[in-house]
């Protein structure tokens, strides 16, 4: 006898496999019914805990009204019955994927206990009826058919099951109260429960037919499913196989932009040494060809220079790997640490750098926005030889959706010409002039405006240009407003004509590098310019020269190598100098043969100056003139 169920009408249990509508009326495939049988089992539990809620309550009912005896027998064959069932859900419990065929023996045996439980309940009307009062009666009837109305969903798809199991219960009742011809209305109430009958087993049939149809749109839809999963299956190999080819190419990417930083590293030493080496030899010699020999030397390791600068710059962005993290920048700050670069060169150029507007804040990536604005700076002093070059940034669109900033880098150099203007920014394209260029307009491989115009297409930043010959060109960056609080500020101007030549009679000057060649060409060339120099290999070397030196005058520039051996840095050994003579001023340069990390910020915290190796000599007398104020 079924309980009622717990799922809801037309729900499916978990373990029910698709059966198709043709199988509802008990014709059911072997396979399907295997599946349909493991079903039964699962709802067993809830059949179960029914069975005992329906005794229980027939014995507190009918205890006190019919004999003992009677009640005893009736209750005692009922809870035989429960545990026989329950030890038939044991039996599945210890073994859920039976074969099919001991599935069917023991299909056999639980309808043959749902038929015994079915007639239990119909003995329980001829047992019990006409005890008690009229409530007793009800009571009688409404659990009894209580268990029909559950069996529906549990038998709705096994007709033959459910037109007998439906049977052994209404039946006998419906006899029993036509039969009580001591009661009013009785032959009434049996008609009622056949209407009953009747109609519960119409509703069995409609739930079973729409159970069926469910049955069959499931197995439909697991027949898909599994194609989907399939198809799912090849399309994760597939995608597989792409992810492993796509992080092989990073890999190789990744490995290649490597390959060009330690190319780029190693290759800079020797080039800073040679060029340091050429003009010690050009400040000894006098003789014209040799010092145009010289300057050719020094020409050729600048280019060089530039070279590595801008093919490790483009393979980095080819790769991938420059990443894209907008944040509001202060323009105060980012002009601050352009200054700090650019003004030594421009300088000795007797250009004058300015800049306006350092109170907006830009919402961009901060360091591609100012690796752009470096690159734009570097070529308007390279190709300006008077005037100067103003770097500024105006608010546009006041009031509207879309504030915005427009940066601009403005130079009074040689101008492009409007034929030219539309390839500026292709790849290997240098522009041609109605004059000839000087040497230093003519190094580089093109690539400088290119990396611009991918920094900026990376950021989704429109960047534009104009010009005119022999006036100046302006490049525009139309870059999103921040959000920070604008502070104001006003950058300092330069404006002075720069010496051709250095000299340093009477300065001290302290050197620490590593690098054999590199330090002695340093300290051949300062000595060549007149400088007192004391050089040094390690950062321990300059703490035991301080801690055996008398006490004397303070150093007039430090000169460090930012790298130095047993994991110590240039900031160490500026730290320990300048803690020598705390109240002295030390203007220090520091040199790096790494042109991808990035020192701006230390350079501000500590107080220096950086210079990027190969250090041409034309630069390092620049620099040295700007930090010590001295003119030839």
């Amino acid at each position: 006898m079924s309980s009622l169920p717990v799922e809801p009408a037309g729900a499916l249990p978990a373990a029910v496999s698709p059966v198709p509508a043709a199988e509802a009326g008990g014709d059911i495939g072997r396979d399907g019914a295997a599946d349909h049988i493991r079903a039964l089992y699962v709802q067993t539990p809830a059949t179960l805990t029914g069975n005992g809620v329906g005794m229980l309550l027939m014995a507190m009912i009918f205890a006190p009204l019919a004999p003992g005896p009677t009640v005893a027998g009736w209750v005692g064959v009922a809870a035989l019955l429960w545990l026989l069932r329950l030890g038939h859900w044991l039996r599945f419990r210890r073994q859920p994927r039976a074969p099919a065929a001991l599935l069917h023996a023991w299909r056999r045996s639980w309808m043959a206990l749902v038929l015994s439980q079915g007639t239990l309940w119909g003995s329980a009307v001829w047992l019990f009826w006409g005890l008690g009062t009229p409530y007793h009666k009800v009571a009688l009837i409404l659990i009894v058919y209580s268990y029909c109305l559950g069996s529906v969903q549990l038998l709705a798809t096994q007709r033959k099951v459910f037109l007998a199991f439906i049977s052994l219960v209404l039946t006998p009742t419906i006899v029993r109260i036509a039969s009580d011809t001591g009661q009013e209305w009785h032959l009434q109430l049996a008609f009622i429960l056949t209407l009953l009958f009747f109609l519960t087993v119409l509703m069995a049939r409609t739930y079973g037919n729409a159970l069926g149809q469910a049955i069959s749109l499931k197995r439909r839809t697991d027949e898909l499913a599994a194609r989907l999963r399939q198809e799912m299956a090849l399309a994760d190999e597939a995608r597989q196989a792409a992810d492993e080819a796509r992080r092989a190419a990073e890999a190789a990417n990744r490995a290649k932009t490597q390959f060009f930083a330690a190319a780029s590293h190693d290759l800079r030493q020797p080039l800073h040494a040679m060029g340091l080496f050429a003009e010690a030899l050009r400040q000894r010699l006098k003789d014209p060809e040799v010092a145009s020999l010289v300057n050719s030397i020094n020409e050729s390791v600048d280019a060089l220079e530039g070279l590595f600068g801008e093919l490790l710059d483009i393979t980095r962005i080819d790769t991938g790997g420059v990443d894209v993290n907008p944040q509001p920048v202060r323009l105060k700050e980012l002009f601050g640490r352009l200054r700090l670069h650019f003004e030594p060169t421009a300088f000795e150029k007797g250009l004058m750098l300015s800049f306006r507007g350092e109170q907006h804040v830009a919402m961009a990536d901060p360091v591609i926005l100012e690796r752009v604005l470096r690159n734009l700076v570097s070529n308007a002093i390279r190709y300006s030889d008077d005037g100067g070059v103003l770097v500024s940034a105006r608010l546009r669109g006041r009031g509207t959706d879309k504030p915005h900033l427009l940066l601009q880098v403005w130079d009074s150099g040689i101008g492009i010409s409007e034929a030219n203007l539309p390839r500026i920014f292709d790849e290997f394209f240098q522009a041609q002039s109605a004059r000839p260029l000087e040497a230093h307009h003519r190094k580089g491989l093109g690539l400088g405006l290119a990396i611009v115009k991918r920094l900026a297409a990376l950021m989704e930043v429109p960047i534009s240009v104009r010009s005119r010959v022999g006036h100046g060109t302006v490049f525009s960056l139309e870059v999103p407003l921040g959000r920070l609080p604008r502070q104001a500020g006003t950058a300092p101007a330069f404006s002075t004509k720069a010496a051709l030549g250095l000299t340093l009679e009477g300065r001290r000057i302290v050197v620490v590098e590593d690098e054999a060649a590199v330090r002695e060409g340093l300290v051949v060339l300062l000595q060549a310019w007149g400088a007192e120099v004391r050089s040094h290999d390690t950062v321990e070397a300059v703490e035991q020269w301080l801690a055996a030196a008398p006490t004397g005058p303070a150093p007039d520039l430090l000169l460090v190598d930012y790298r130095l051996p047993q994991g110590r840095t240039g900031l160490d050994a500026l730290a320990a100098l300048r803690a020598r003579w705390p109240q002295q001023r030390m203007p220090a340069i520091l040199i790096t043969g790494s042109s991808l990390g990035g020192h701006e910020e230390e350079a501000v915290t500590h107080d220096f100056h950086l210079l990027i190796k190969p250090v041409l000599p034309a630069k390092l007398r620049a620099m040295i003139a700007f930090k010590l104020n001295v003119r030839a």
